[in-house]
């Protein structure tokens, strides 16, 4: 029987694993930094366990053969980091549309452009939500330890596979290059979500059809017996182009609800001394750790600090968040970048808090001085 074990694991390898572990079979992409050690793991271990490994050309090739290989049935992801991810977004929009399932990790570095490549950026976050064009279903999960890349990458897959949607997987170069111990759980014990299957045969079947009050649509893999059109044009519900307004605004708000109605589902936080906090710092990803500790040396010099951590970082948690603004104070937020999260903050909390901000762009991370500095500069 397996049971669990610990190990001295990478962030990049653990998303790997987990991945394994969630069934992922096919992965495609092009390295690059700080990204570049998910493809060489996936080399590795994915021939072990029956799975394909293939380096592209290039990052829009790569997007393509994962949601190819997505549609024919098989788990598929790709990992990158800000430059790949730009060349990536047509094609996340393509599987938006045409509702295939796969996992897009960015592991974030300092830019725009080449930047600072093995440098620590939480840069992506508002393309991560915006980067591809037009009204479309986005979900992006931010891990923050070793352990958390390994849990959050099966959660990525199950929530792809549930809503039928790409699923964005933010790492930032802290998280993806650091080293820790991590307890594996029993492989026995994880939940792993299939999709869900259409089991009539013949041809030009009504595939993207939902019964009413459902959202997504159950389809076989491509070739499997049933004959359907993917297309990344807007489509009725035989997958077939159509110029029809009504029939074309009710596939956009379909894609679009499917997220919004399931938020209960989807949105996860962390909450961290929050319960009689006065101030409480907003951040995610790599910038979590620093947080925590800059949150109890505030407590021991007596401020009422805590820390609000959105997991899900799309859809933004604004619900969690403002079911908190009757007892706070101020607001900080603290991220890697230029101020990117604090914009969505500021756009929740609707004035009713004062929202401040510490960013840092110079390729160095902010440490736990930097923020209890700002703690007080606010306190005073």
């Amino acid at each position: 029987m397996a049971k669990k074990k610990v190990v001295l694991m990478q962030g990049n390898e653990a998303c790997v694993e987990g991945a394994i572990a969630a069934g992922m079979r096919f992965y495609a992409g092009y390295p690059i930094t700080p990204s570049t050690e998910i493809a060489e793991q996936c080399a590795v271990r994915l021939p072990q366990v029956g799975g394909k490994f293939i380096q592209m050309e290039d990052e829009l090739a790569s997007i393509a053969a994962v949601l190819g290989a997505s549609a024919a049935g098989v788990k598929a992801m790709t990992a990158t980091s800000g430059p790949g991810f730009s060349l990536k977004q047509e094609n996340i929009g393509y599987g938006a549309m045409a509702e295939i399932p796969c996992v897009v990790v960015d592991v974030q570095r300092s830019g725009p452009s080449t930047g600072l490549p093995t440098s620590p950026s939480q840069g992506d976050y508002m393309q991560a939500r915006w980067g591809t064009h037009g009204d479309h279903p986005v979900i992006a999960i931010s891990p923050a330890t070793v352990r958390e890349v390994y849990d959050l990458t099966i959660r990525a897959f199950n929530l792809s596979e549930k809503y039928r949607t790409p699923v964005i997987f933010l790492m930032d170069e802290i998280v993806g290059h650091m080293r820790e111990g991590v307890e594996l759980p029993n492989p026995n014990d994880l939940i792993i979500n299939k999709r869900k299957m259409s089991y009539h045969d013949g041809a030009n079947k009504q595939c993207y059809a939902v019964p009413e009050g459902e959202y997504v649509p159950a389809m076989k893999p491509f070739g499997q017996g049933e004959r359907y059109n993917i297309t990344g044009l807007a489509h009725d519900e035989s997958g077939f182009p159509t110029n029809d307004n009504a029939v074309a605004g009710a596939l956009y708000t379909r894609l679009m609800e499917k997220i919004d109605h399931n938020l209960d589902d989807i949105v996860r936080v962390q909450e961290y001394m929050l319960e009689d906090a006065e101030t409480a710092i907003v951040c995610f990803g790599g910038t979590t750790r620093a947080v925590m500790t800059a949150v109890q040396e505030a407590r021991a010099a007596g401020m009422k600090v805590g820390m609000f951590r959105p997991v899900t970082v799309w859809p933004f948690p604004e619900q969690k968040l403002r079911s908190h603004l009757s007892r706070l104070k101020k607001l900080l937020v603290v991220e890697h970048n230029y101020g990117q999260m604090v914009l969505e903050v500021q756009r929740a909390v609707a004035g009713q808090t004062p929202v401040e901000f510490l960013g840092q762009v110079n390729g160095t991370v902010i440490p736990p001085a930097a923020i209890l500095e700002k703690l007080k500069e606010m306190e005073g």
